[in-house]
This record gives C-alpha cells, structure tokens and sequence, in this order.
C-alpha cells in the first residue's frame, strides 16, 4: 500500500475515533437528522433497558421461548400481577388490534413461529387473559421492537415515528425488573 493511502486510512480511523457518533449517524444516516431528540432518547433508553433486562431477567439468552419460561416461573411463584404492565399492554393493543383484526404495524412486527404468534395475537385481541400469557405476550412484543431496531428493520422509515413504542416498551422493560426483584426498589 502506498505510504500516502497508509497514512490516509490511519488519519481516517482516528477522526472517526474522536467524532460524535450522533453526528455521523446525523450526517449517513437518511432520517436521523430529522428525529426529534425525544424520539432518539427512548431508543438510547431501551437498547440500555432491552440490554439489562436479557442479562438479568432471561440470563442472556433473549427469546420467546425465554420469555415465556420466565412469565411462567413469575406466575408460579404468585409474583406476577398484571397491574405494572397495564399501561403498556393498552398501548400495543390498540397499536396492533382493530376491530378484532391485526393491523398492519402488527404485520411489521414480523412475528415469527418460535415468537408464538397466536399466542400474542390472543392477548392483544383481549381473547386471552392469563397474567403470565399477557406479560409474555407484552414483551415478546418488546422482544420483536429490540429485533427490528438492532437487525435494520426500523432503518427503512429513518426510525420516524417509534417514541411511543419505545416509551411503551421501556416501560414493560423497567416493570418487569421491579416487581421481579431484578433490581432494588428504594
């Protein structure tokens, strides 16, 4: 490699070391510019939240069937109420359920067989009520916004239009490790 091109790639690496990632994602990223700060504070927020609820609530093997493993470990123990999760549940079933029928945002979702489609399904359409079902369906849901965010899905709109969800979804989160003794609750 020529000494130029050396020099030029190691000057290259090194300002990039030192710039503001915010900045360049402003600067390559189509639509990131235009997100309000509120909007990329709940998705600052729930890649931290997602992060610390695998670790310690699934023990970092995130996925439905871990979710519902622990939801149901929850119930068994008496410790599960659907009261903290109410908020959050009300949001996504009025996001992805109309007149009975998922909507398309639901389609987004790209729910896949191992994510117990029906299962979510039924809960959102309010058919089933089981407190460990309902809290497994709310964060299997949270599961599929963490894979749609970190595999590039939400990149194809310029992540417009996510606060809510991701408010949502934070929410469910911080729930979650509270009233299951994850963290201390002064």
């Amino acid at each position: 490699m020529p000494q130029w091109r050396a020099w030029g790639k190691r000057f290259f690496t090194a300002s990039l070391c030192n710039m503001n990632p915010i900045d360049w994602l402003c600067i390559h990223a189509p639509g990131f510019a235009e997100l309000p700060e509120t909007d990329r504070q709940a998705i600052f927020h729930f890649s931290l939240l997602w992060s610390f609820f695998e670790a310690r609530a699934l023990r970092t093997r995130g996925s439905a069937s871990a979710i519902l493993d622990v939801t149901r470990e929850w119930a068994s123990r008496g410790q599960l109420t659907l009261a903290p999760f109410d908020g959050s549940l009300a949001y996504f079933r009025a996001r992805y359920v109309a007149n009975g029928e998922p909507t398309q945002p639901f389609q987004g979702l790209a729910l896949r067989n191992n994510d117990n489609p029906a299962l979510v399904l039924s809960v959102l359409k309010g058919e089933n009520t089981n407190v460990a079902d309902s809290v497994a369906a709310l964060l299997i849901v949270v599961f599929r916004l963490r894979n749609n965010l970190f595999h590039g899905v939400k990149w194809a709109y310029g992540i417009q239009g996510q606060r809510e969800n991701f408010k949502h979804a934070n929410a469910a989160l911080m729930s979650a490790l509270e009233t299951q003794g994850y963290v201390s609750v002064s």
